[in-house]
């Protein structure tokens, strides 16, 4: 059976202990306390990993460098990468001593090597400096390739620490190459446990693998990241079927690989078995060779050299050793030794192995075998998911001689090659099956994946009328194939959005209800199509009744592979549509769990945006964030566009601007480049949303006015709530009250807690009054019954501002608090500095979880802060106050943290009164 492929892990996997002990030495220096931490461990055991996860943050100053090999003979090398930035920064300070040793000992022109005791005291000297600025860590990955006089300099820094708000962290390997650093404090990296394994394993191949295959996987890595991060990607592990030659080997190999050149044939002979039996089976292994010809001691030569080890299980001394063995080995011999391992697997269990052993043993076309493949293939993908799928069905092709046959089998394969995101794979196999002789329905089927393929690439505008031409010359012969080739065409053209154009998009929906009839089936696919066909022709309230008879649909059945990952994608678009966003994660969880379960790549990365997006909604933004990560990384392996539309989402709820825009401006211009308007939609939307935390709700309205005018498909729940929000506090109430009418017909269709609560919240919005006050109160009890809790908090957050507005400052107080504490603690920083300045203007000033107090600023920071103001750049303020640029910037990074805002625009304002 396949191991469980559930959700992949996040940030470091099983460093927990280390991690914390690295989070205790930062809290230390945060309170002026030095200290000294040398991490040891082997290559690849995540000794980077664990130093890159180091993000201090302000007020301490991180500086990070490496031990480069190829420098470790040159004198003072390490020295210089620590020393030469300090140094600059000090530039035009008082001259001191020690800066003048180390500016010689730098000096080219100075051919007198520099007393080492006079050098090591003017590094400690240089550091402890620096770090009476701002306190200061030193990261030196990469310490066992330091030099010599760098590493003793550094060393004997490191041991006089304590007194001063410096920290320096080395990490080196366990050889004692570097006995300098011996005797300081230590944290040793071992193994990653068998669990912490496995879970870094399942993130790597987001797809099933064989339980077996995963086991010796396990085995040979022994706990270390990067022979597992280092496997080749889920399409080439095929579930356990792909040939061991298709990644690259790291670790080395050229003294490894002439090592197995010169041991005897036997032995290699042995040794390529090893690599081409997946399991590691020793019992397998060992009659394989007797077949082969083959004895027991073939084996010692290789373990004498200790590059395998055969106990209960073959493991091989480096984690892809095998797929060097493999490569190296000549065709003839890889042939034999398939052909003998294939001879002893028997009985229902391995029949998919020993088919797939027969066909790598085989050169020519061979009928029976091919059909064998075919068969063996449902038995494969319970094994290995889709991936192993299109292993299979592309081996059947190659062996495949019978015209009618080939071409059938390729438009399989093609289709599942595309769904593990090998692309060029399905568009070579597309190409052989539509030159052989195809019936109707499987050519149609044919032309449907190339305009599929065509959409997911460069949303090929030319493509949704092929596929609807299609659709249209089915449905005699195949009415439901019609419908899900019809649902494709809509699929694609939503996502085109007004790439597409309107009288495109609305052709499209007039051809589906063609095909749909009268009246469409209780099948939800056809429930859904018919909905969105409505919402196109229709309108939103005409299409609502048949939506949520379609959501409800996808609701009842269980979590199963019933259903495409598309269509369950679909679902999810469409709850969200309805506001319904207990759907929403519900279909969104089933997407991911359906496109994790079969390895469809390609269908991964959007399923992970859903989710994560309805993190977000719920303010769960850590948990989105990881999400989005694993949605770019799936991306990168299925050749696809990543998750922008959540990670935009993530940007601009936190209130990062400057990543919201370079997030943008990416997006705009990928939205060009593959006619993708709906990505044009995203970004609108995104800032319109960023706009308003910002209180900057002109440039709010400018940015989301075009979105909300074109009224697209899968942005009704989002759009309309930021267009009148921004249009009343710019004062066009003519464009807010007609919005609030339309935004009521549409609530009024789909009435769940998150819909109503928004229109309330929305009416208010153009009220006045006791009325807009009933509305407020209301639309916060509606949205709190819901999921959205960043909703919620927004709604308290304009209750809070219309009723300081209206005089009634304690009650403002109170809901403004309440906002203000939510946007705080889910890290929404331009909302939270938003309500904090509405807080400020009644009089009460909020303080941040863990502060004592973020508005009492030291006096240096108010002055710092005035002069900002003023337009005076680092450079000023320190040329005035006699502070170096980047200290003026670490001053102002603390100032940013305590007032609760992002940028020096939002200072105006938000300074305490003197």
């Amino acid at each position: 059976m396949p191991t469980t492929t559930g959700r992949p892990p996040t940030g470091l996997v099983g460093r927990k202990p280390e991690s914390e002990a690295l989070a205790r030495l930062v809290a230390a220096l945060r309170e002026g306390v030095g200290g000294v931490l040398v991490v040891r461990g082997e290559p690849g055991i995540g000794k980077s990993a664990l130093l890159n996860g180091l993000r201090p943050g302000s007020p301490v100053r991180l500086l990070r460098i490496s031990g480069v090999e190829y420098e470790a003979e040159i004198a003072l090398a390490g020295l210089h990468q620590v020393c030469a930035p300090l140094l600059r920064d000090l530039d035009g300070g008082p001259p001191a001593p020690h800066r003048d040793v180390l500016r010689a000992a730098f000096d080219a022109e100075d051919t007198g090597p520099p007393d080492p005791f006079r050098l090591s005291l003017a590094v400690l000297r240089l550091l402890t400096d620096t770090a009476a600025e701002q306190p200061l860590l030193c990261v030196i990955d990469d310490a066992q390739w330091l030099d010599g006089a760098s590493a003793r300099a550094l060393a004997f820094a490191a041991r006089r620490l304590r007194g001063s708000p410096l920290a320096l962290v080395l990490a080196l390997r366990p050889d004692p190459a570097r006995p300098e650093f011996t005797g300081l404090p230590e944290l040793a990296l071992a193994g990653l446990s068998r669990e912490a394994a496995r879970s870094l394993l399942t993130s790597r191949v987001r797809a099933p693998l064989d339980t077996p295959v995963s086991d010796r996987i396990l085995a040979e890595a022994r706990g270390n990241p990067l022979a597992l991060l280092a496997l080749p990607r889920t399409a080439e592990m095929a579930g356990g079927f792909g040939l061991p030659d298709t990644g690259p080997w790291h670790g080395g190999g050229e003294d490894v690989l002439r090592q197995i050149e010169r041991l005897p044939r036997d032995t290699r002979l042995l040794l390529l078995t090893a690599a081409a039996e997946p399991t590691g089976e020793p019992p397998l292994l060992w009659r394989a060779a007797r077949r082969l010809g083959v004895g027991a001691t073939a084996a010692t030569p290789a373990e004498d050299r200790g590059l395998v080890r055969f106990g209960t299980r073959v493991r091989f001394a480096y984690p892809l050793m095998r797929n060097a063995i493999y490569h190296a080995a000549p065709a003839a011999d890889r042939r034999a030794v398939h052909s003998a391992l294939a001879a002893l697997l028997d009985g229902a269990d391995e029949d998919d192995r020993q088919v797939w052993h027969r066909s790598q043993a085989t050169v020519g076309p061979d009928e029976e075998l091919a059909a064998a493949l075919d068969h063996s293939t449902g038995r494969a993908v319970e094994r290995g998911g889709v991936a192993a799928e299109a292993a299979f069905l592309t081996e059947s092709v190659r062996l495949t001689l019978e015209p009618r046959s080939r071409a059938v089998r390729a438009l399989r394969a093609a289709q599942a090659n595309r769904d593990i995101g090998a692309v060029q794979s399905a568009l070579g196999l597309l190409t052989l099956a539509e030159a052989g002789s195809l019936d109707v329905l499987p050519r149609a089927r044919a032309e449907t994946l190339r305009a599929r393929i065509a959409i997911d690439t460069r949303s090929d505008l030319t493509a949704f009328a092929a596929l609807r031409h299609v659709a249209e010359r089915v449905a005699p012969v195949d009415d439901g194939a019609a419908r899900e080739i019809s649902l494709q065409a809509i699929r694609g053209a939503l996502f085109a959005g007004r790439a597409a154009g309107a009288t495109q998009l609305l052709a499209m929906a007039e051809a589906a209800r063609t095909v749909i009839g009268e009246a469409p089936s209780a099948r939800p696919l056809d429930l859904l199509h018919a909905g969105l066909a409505t919402h196109i022709t229709s309108g939103f309230v005409s299409a609502a009744p048949v939506m949520r008879r379609a959501v409800d649909a996808y609701l009842r059945g269980r979590a199963s592979r019933e259903h495409t990952p598309d269509e369950w994608g679909l679902a999810c678009r469409t709850a969200i549509d309805l506001w319904d966003d207990a759907a929403w994660r519900s279909l969104a969880d089933r997407q991911l769990w359906c496109s994790r379960t079969t390895g469809a790549l390609s269908s991964i990365p959007m399923a992970l945006s859903y989710r994560a997006l309805a993190h977000v909604h719920a303010g769960e933004f850590d948990a989105a964030s990881a999400l989005v990560d694993e949605g770019y990384a799936t991306a990168a392996d299925a050749g696809l566009p990543g998750p922008v539309q959540s990670e935009l989402a993530l940007a601009v709820w936190r209130g990062d601007e400057e990543r919201t825009e370079r997030l943008v401006d990416a997006a705009s211009r990928d939205a060009t480049r593959r006619n993708e308007g709906r990505l044009v939609t995203i970004t609108e939307h995104a800032r319109a949303v960023l706009f308003n935390a910002l209180g900057r709700y002109p440039e709010a309205l400018r940015v989301c006015r075009p979105a909300y005018e074109l009224d697209e498909i899968g942005f009704q729940a989002w759009l309309p709530g930021e267009f009148i929000e921004a249009a009343v506090r710019s004062g066009r109430h003519d464009l807010a009250a007609p919005a609030v009418e339309r935004l009521a017909e549409r609530t009024a269709a789909s009435p769940t807690a998150w819909a109503t609560g928004t229109e309330l919240r929305s009416r208010a919005l153009v009220a006045r009054g006791r009325e807009a006050d009933e509305l407020y109160r209301e639309a916060v009890e509606r949205l709190e019954r819901g999921e959205g809790r960043v909703h919620a908090a927004r709604a308290r957050l304009v209750h809070g501002e219309w009723l300081r507005r209206e005089g009634r400052r304690t009650e403002a107080r109170a809901q403004l608090r309440a906002a203000h504490e939510v946007f705080v603690e889910i890290g929404a920083a331009a909302f939270a500095a938003r309500a904090g300045r509405e807080l400020g203007a009644t009089g009460e000033f909020p303080r941040k979880r863990g502060a004592v107090d973020p508005y009492r600023l030291t006096d240096q920071e108010r002055r710092i802060a005035r002069l900002v103001i003023t337009g005076a750049t680092s450079k000023e303020v320190g040329s005035q106050l006699f502070l170096s640029p980047r200290t003026v910037d670490s001053h102002l990074r603390n100032i940013f943290r305590k007032l609760g805002i992002t940028s020096r625009r939002q200072l105006v304002g938000s300074l305490p009164p003197p």
